[in-house]
């Protein structure tokens, strides 16, 4: 049974040996994907694919051996056509925060088990309210409603609010362009250690390579060599945008702080937050409390230049938050007076400076993009992708 998936697999890359072809035959025989094609599919997955690298070739060729399989989707057509409507119901675009707490509580599976529910109940189209799959209003299903918390189904993404989209290709892929977990963080943070210096300091570590060359040129008689230790000495200031438009991002910039503070790449890694752009006042935690801050100035006058600064973004914010005379101005007369400058002094302090973007250029209008174009003429500005970040890295440590 399916043996040439086998065989296209291996033709692929994908190095599946007969006994595990036998194990997964033997799960099938149990009935351990429950006799369900994506139950079947994380049974290929997790018995056949021995690396996570491996996983996007794994999906590439399995969609191309199923290509012709209907796929049997959980949403109706009739529903979802009716869910892409473009009409706007305007009548329901001033729900308040209160009646959104109403839905909170819930967890993800009792969600998917209430929408089953409401697809075996529902026997016509619903706008508004909170029950019903439809669109506005405040229930957990449809889309373009105001739910802190639900399904989408339908429609375009408005809120990132839902926990899942109804019929979405659930295969997750590991291509080097997609957005980091921590151990891919873990990973690409690993290419720094070519960056680290031979500090002076006397040669006392032994030299494997040189001391079998010398003794090989000494006719078999032992030469011992030494070499000075290689240690890190790269130095790093992270400050990390917190709130706002950046809580979309919250869990991978999480991710991003425990591989850059477990990874043991750096000598030194000071962090501090901000929200938007650093003004006269630097946080030490994401909460961003006045009595847990310090002073800009400080760090620009104390963190010596020689460290690496890494901002990390969305560099998207109203432009007056930026450019004008309202925001960040300095305690001191002839201080910064706008967001730009502050970026502009921690720029002129720290020579090597890079930038980190979670999001992409904003394409709903060049009001929403100035900010986001400011910030990279002025910062080499990566996105938060193994590639991206691979590049932050090589750019940051350049002499």
């Amino acid at each position: 049974m399916f043996e040439n998936l086998l065989y296209l697999l291996r033709r692929n890359g994908l190095k599946v040996s007969l006994t595990e072809w036998m194990a997964l035959m033997e799960g099938l025989h149990k009935n351990l994907h429950n006799a369900s094609f994506t139950g079947f599919y994380h049974l290929c997955r997790c018995l056949l694919v021995k690396s996570e690298a491996d996983f996007d070739a794994f999906d590439r060729t399995f969609l191309e051996y199923f290509r012709d399989v209907p796929f049997q989707q959980e949403i109706s057509k009739e529903l979802l056509d009716w869910l892409n409507k473009p009409e706007v119901l305007s009548d329901y675009a001033n729900w308040d925060e209160a009646q959104a707490l109403k839905n909170m509580g819930f967890s993800e599976e009792e969600v998917e088990r209430m929408l089953q529910e409401r697809m075996r109940e529902q026997t016509e189209e619903h706008n508004g309210g909170n029950y019903w799959v439809g669109t506005h209003g405040m229930s957990m299903f449809g889309n373009s409603g105001l739910s802190p918390k639900g399904i989408r189904v339908g429609g375009q993404s408005m809120y990132r609010r839902a926990f899942r989209v109804a019929g979405e290709r659930k295969f997750r892929d590991f291509r080097r362009d997609n957005t980091l977990d921590t151990r891919q963080f873990q990973v690409a943070l690993r290419h720094l250690r070519q960056y680290s210096g031979l500090v002076d300091l006397p040669p006392t570590e032994f030299d494997v390579d040189n001391t079998i060359k010398d003794t090989a040129d000494n006719g078999g008689v032992l030469k011992v060599r030494y070499k000075r230790p290689r240690e890190n000495t790269v130095k790093v200031l992270l400050l990390m945008d917190s709130g706002g438009s950046m809580d979309y991002y919250a869990q991978l910039c999480s991710a991003l702080f425990q591989a850059v503070s477990k990874s043991g790449h750096f000598k030194d890694l000071k962090v501090y937050y901000f929200h938007n752009c650093p003004y006269s006042k630097l946080y030490l935690d994401p909460t961003l409390l006045y009595r847990n801050s310090i002073s800009t100035d400080w760090v620009l006058s104390n963190i010596p230049s020689d460290y690496k600064l890494i901002l990390v973004g969305d560099a998207q914010m109203a432009p007056y938050e930026l450019m004008s005379g309202y925001y960040g101005q300095s305690e001191r007369a002839d201080g910064p007076k706008c967001g730009m400058d502050w970026l502009r002094l921690l720029k002129g302090r720290f020579r090597h400076t890079v930038w980190l973007n979670p999001s992409r250029r904003p394409d709903w209008g060049a009001y929403w993009s100035q900010t986001y174009d400011t910030i990279a003429n002025e910062f080499p500005m990566f996105p938060l992708t193994v590639d991206g970040l691979e590049e932050g890295m090589k750019k940051l440590l350049t002499r």
